[in-house]
């Protein structure tokens, strides 16, 4: 049965997924790339980017399990872009380039409609208006039994845990701290939710936590 998974969410050791101010400047806000530091010298990463070489060990094995299976994706509105409100026009195709390293149907939550996007590498972004529900349903379904992956941001992995959606979660807490942002766990009890620690492992670039929800 296909699973509803976080994977290689990187947070600060206070809690803080973003920075403030997201801009085209700073895509994960104020400070927001050093968050995922543990990440950039791996060789899934570098591979991702079309690079030779990077690290292995312990970073790289979780940065591949993220992509172990997955056959879609959703994102918020954020994590696709900075444009707010209505689309102004079709200009905005996300972060990425042409090739984004999706390779599966990316499912983009948003208030305002917009067609769907065919991008090189099999990318398709499409934007879902009627909410979280529908999102992970369309998500599944073109997933074609595979596994659906939960990209971010913040307020979205909020809304699916909130919903009690998400199957596991694996955080990567970062040695930094940013002070401000977004922050996973405020106004969230993953208690009573029903979502218990699993297992952790350390690096000196990264603490990885795997949470999961009760059965």
């Amino acid at each position: 049965m296909s699973k509803l998974y976080v994977r290689s969410f990187s947070l600060s050791l206070d809690g803080y997924g973003a920075g403030p101010d997201q801009s085209l400047d700073n895509p994960l806000g104020v400070n927001g790339m050093s968050l995922h530091q543990w990440a950039f010298t791996t060789r899934t990463f570098q591979k991702m980017f079309g690079q030779d070489g990077g690290v292995t060990g312990i970073d790289d094995d979780f940065a591949r399990l993220g992509f172990d299976n997955i056959g879609a994706w959703i994102l918020g509105r954020n994590m696709f872009g900075p444009v707010r409100g209505p689309w102004p026009d079709d200009s905005w195709k996300g972060w990425w380039g042409d090739n984004p390293s999706y390779h599966a149907p990316v499912f983009v939550l948003t208030h305002h409609e917009r067609p769907s996007i065919v991008m090189e590498g099999g990318t398709t972004f499409h934007f879902v208006t009627d909410g979280i529900e529908s999102a992970l349903t369309q998500a599944k379904a073109a997933a074609g039994g595979k596994d659906v992956r939960v990209g971010g941001g913040v307020d979205t992995v909020k809304q699916y845990l909130r919903a009690r959606l998400i199957d596991e979660l694996h955080l990567a807490v970062s040695p930094v701290f940013l002070g401000q942002g977004e922050n996973l766990f405020s106004d969230i009890d993953l208690r009573n939710l029903g979502y218990v620690f699993g297992r952790s492992v350390a690096t000196p670039n990264a603490t990885h936590l795997i949470i999961t929800k009760e059965s």
